[in-house]
C-alpha cells in the first residue's frame, strides 16, 4: 500500500498562492489520509485533530501574505513522540510515559509552529529511541508503507512512515546513531541529521546526550533544507547548541557537481555489505562521476571499532539519563510497593521494555567501578580517533559517500530475537554521531523485492550548506 500524495512544500504554497486550496482543506485532507492509513501502518500514536483544524482555519484568510513571511505557513507536520509538546501526550513509545503531558514545547517544535506549520500528530518510535526497526514501541510496531510486512527502520520509524505514506510532506525525527537516516533509507526518503549542536535539543527526551540530534524527513532535499533553516540556531535553553550562524540553505540547491570531490572509504564497502545495497550505492556513485564529480579514495581506519564504541558510550549515557524515571517524580508508578527500593524496582521493571532494560544494564556495567577505565574511558579515546579520521578525510574531499544501511528493509519479527544483528545494522551511521558530523540519506535504488535502498552523504562540521548543495545535485540524477 502506497498513498501517492507526495506534494512538496513549494507545491502546497503554490496552491495557496493561486487560491486553489486553503490550509483548512489541506489539513482536512491530511486527517482523512491519516484516518484511512494509520490503522494499518501505526505511524502515529496521537492525532491532534481539533487543534490542527482550528490552527489551519485561523490561517485561511491571510495565507497568501503568510507564505511570503513564514516558510512553513499552512504546512501539516508530524513530530516524533520524544519531542515535548505542551498539553499533548509525549510517550516516547513507552508505558513509563503513557499518560505524560509536558508543561512546555521543545524548541525545534516551537520553531516549526512559529514558522506557520500545523502540527497534526505525534509519531511512533522505538521506546526512548532505542532500536533500529520501530518494533520496540510499547504501542506496537510501525509498518513500512512500501510493504506492510516489513519494518520502516528506526527509531524514528513513525516519522518516516508519516511522510512515505503521504500523510504529511515533512516530519521531525531524532538521530542518536542513525535513527533518521536508516528509516529514510528503508522508506525511500531524504533524511537529514545535522551537525551536533546545530539544532537545539531542549525538549527532546534524552537517550544519549552527546549523540542525539533532531532533523527532518521529506521527499526532496529542498524541503529538508527549508525545515533545517527553520529549526537550526542557538538556543539559550540548550548549552550544547552552537552559536554558529545559520546559512541560507535553500540558495545554490540547483548547482552541479563539477569540481566536487567525493570521498569513498574502502572500509565501508567491505565484507558484510548486502550485494543489492552495494550495487545500488555503486550505481549512485557512477551517476555522480558521470556528472562531473571527482572520486577520491579516503580512509577511516577506526571504522572496525565503531559498533563497540557507540554501544558503550550510548548505553552509558542512557543509563544515566533514564535514572530519572523512578516512579516518584512523574510518569508510571507501580502499585503495591512496600518500600522505596521496591517502588523503584517494580516501576522500572513494569514501565520499561526489554530493549531499554538491556541498554540500561549495559550502560550501568560499563560505568561501574573497575570497568569505567577498561570500557567507557577507552571508548572515548577511540571516539577522538574517529574524529581525527574524518578530519584527515575531509582534507581531501568535500563530502563522503557510504551506504546508509548494510541491508535492505527486513521483515517484521525477522531480527527480534537477535539484538546484535540489529546493532550491526547501524555500522555506517553511528560513526557520524560519534564524530558529530552532518549526514543525509538519499534514495539510490530498489531491492529485488521492491523496497527502497539509500546512500549516505556525509559533510564536514557545520557545513550543511555545501552538503545540501551536493545532495540536491545528486538528487537530480
Amino acid at each position: 500500500m502506497i498513498v501517492r500524495e507526495r506534494l512538496t512544500i513549494d507545491q502546497i504554497h503554490s496552491m495557496y498562492a493561486s487560491g486553489e486550496t486553503t490550509p483548512s482543506e489541506v489539513c482536512r485532507q491530511t486527517l482523512e489520509r491519516i484516518d484511512a492509513g494509520n490503522g494499518r501502518l501505526n505511524a502515529l500514536l496521537c492525532v491532534t485533530r481539533e487543534s490542527a483544524l482550528a490552527r489551519a482555519a485561523a490561517m485561511d484568510a491571510g495565507i497568501g501574505e503568510a507564505i511570503t513571511r513564514k516558510p512553513l505557513a499552512g504546512i501539516p507536520v508530524v513530530v516524533k513522540d520524544n519531542l515535548c509538546t505542551a498539553g499533548i501526550p509525549t510517550t516516547c513509545g513507552s508505558r513509563m510515559l503513557e499518560h505524560y503531558l509536558p508543561p512546555y514545547t521543545a524548541t525545534a517544535v516551537r520553531r516549526l509552529l512559529d514558522a506557520g506549520a500545523v502540527l497534526v500528530g505525534k509519531a511512533n518510535l522505538d521506546e526512548y529511541a532505542m532500536g533500529g526497526s520501530t518494533e520496540n514501541s510499547a504501542f506496537g510496531p510501525a509498518r513500512n508503507p512500501w510493504n506492510e510486512d516489513y519494518v520502516p527502520g528506526g527509531s524514528s520509524g513513525g516519522s518516516a512512515v508519516a511522510v512515505a505514506a503521504g500523510f504529511v510532506p515533512v516530519s521531525l525525527g531524532s538521530d542518536t546513531g542513525g535513527s533518521i537516516r536508516q528509516p529514510a533509507s528503508f522508506c525511500g526518503l531524504v533524511g537529514l541529521k545535522p551537525t551536533y549542536g546545530r539544532v537545539s535539543r531542549y525538549g527532546l527526551v534524552a537517550f544519549a546526550s552527546s549523540l542525539d540530534q533532531i532533523g527532518p524527513f521529506s521527499w526532496n532535499v529542498r524541503d529538508s533544507a527549508r525545515v533545517l533553516g527553520v529549526i537550526a540556531g542557538h538556543d539559550p535553553h540548550d548549552s550544547t547548541s552552537a552559536a554558529e550562524p545559520v546559512g541560507d540553505y535553500l540558495s545554490g540547491l540547483d548547482g552541479d557537481l563539477r569540481g566536487v570531490r567525493i570521498g569513498i572509504p574502502a572500509e565501508c564497502f567491505a565484507e558484510g555489505l548486502d550485494d543489492e545495497v552495494r550495487a545500488a550505492v555503486e550505481s549512485g556513485i557512477a551517476r555522480l562521476t558521470a556528472r562531473g564529480a571527482e572520486i577520491v579514495e579516503v580512509s577511516l581506519p577506526h571504522m572496525k571499532y565503531v559498533i563497540a564504541v557507540y554501544y558503550i558510550i550510548a548505553t552509558a549515557e542512557a543509563s544515566s539519563n533514564l535514572a530519572r524515571f523512578d516512579g516518584v517524580r512523574y510518569g508510571f508508578r507501580a502499585d503495591q510497593a512496600r518500600t522505596l527500593s521496591e517502588l523503584y524496582r517494580r516501576t522500572r521493571d513494569l514501565g520499561f521494555g526489554d530493549e531499554v532494560k538491556r541498554r540500561i544494564m549495559l550502560g550501568t556495567f560499563v560505568l561501574s567501578s573497575g570497568y569505567y577505565d577498561a570500557y567507557y574511558e577507552k571508548a572515548q579515546r577511540v571516539r577522538s580517533m574517529l574524529v581525527d579520521d574524518f578530519a584527515a578525510a575531509f582534507a581531501k574531499c568535500d563530502a563522503i559517500i557510504t551506504p546508509t544501511a548494510p541491508t535492505p528493509p527486513f521483515r517484521i519479527g525477522e531480527k527480534s530475537d537477535h539484538p546484535l544483528a540489529l546493532y550491526l545494522g547501524d555500522i555506517y551511521t553511528v560513526t557520524i554521531n560519534l564524530a558529530g558530523l552532518p549526514a543525509i540519506n538519499l534514495p539510490c535504488g530498489m531491492s529485488a523485492s521492491g523496497l527502497p535502498i539509500g546512500m549516505q552523504l556525509i559533510g564536514n562540521h557545520f557545513d550543511e550548506a555545501r552538503l545540501l548543495r551536493i545532495a540536491s545535485a545528486a538528487e537530480q540524477l
